[in-house]
């Protein structure tokens, strides 16, 4: 069986540390997790590995998060996944810091990248695996925020928060998304 397993976030060094790309840090420490290491390949980079008999495709699309359809429709259609074996792990403004939110399918939540996924795959029934990044913005300032890095208190908190979210995604490709659901939501 094979996953495709994306973390949206954005390509090049300005963004490797921001909020928007917790998507990318998860997957990047899910592929340590299996000694896989990312490729550069068509519309983003991408790592293989093996978890207990499951084949999971670890894709970081270099489309930018806005453009984050393409990448996703190009790797489904490619290695022939069909949409319930793909999980999208996004930043979610809605959740505090930490909190984890697996579902089976569901709309965008204000978030362009899955809004775009939504538009080029033409559903929303797809799993989504959402990372709380908090709201501690003033009103008008969200694009500074979610482009902004991570304070110090939730750096040292962060690696807890992404090894719990690693630990999701491999219980969902082992024992579904139903019984992951109950486990860790």
């Amino acid at each position: 069986m094979k996953y495709l397993i994306t973390g949206l976030g954005n390509p090049g060094d300005e963004y490797e540390n921001t909020r928007h790309n917790i998507g990318f840090r998860i997957v990047e420490a899910l592929a340590q997790s299996g000694e896989g290491r990312f490729e550069d390949r068509r519309y983003g980079f991408v790592s293989r590995i093996k978890y207990k008999s499951r084949w999971l495709i670890l894709l970081k699309p270099t489309t930018y998060v806005n453009l984050s359809g393409r990448a996703v429709d190009y790797w489904l259609k490619k290695e022939k996944i069909p949409f319930d074996h793909l999980l999208v792990v996004a930043d979610d403004i809605s959740l505090p810091f930490g909190k984890l939110r697996l579902k089976p399918k569901g709309g965008d939540g204000g978030h362009n990248g899955l809004a775009h996924i939504n538009q080029i795959l033409g559903t929303a029934a797809y799993p989504r695996l959402r990372f709380g990044i908090g709201h501690n913005f003033p009103p008008g300032t969200q694009v500074d925020y979610v482009l902004g890095e991570w304070t110090e208190d939730e750096k040292k908190d962060l690696p807890n928060h992404i090894n719990r979210a690693v630990e999701t995604i491999q219980s969902f490709a082992t024992i579904g998304i139903e019984r992951t659901m109950n486990l860790f939501n």
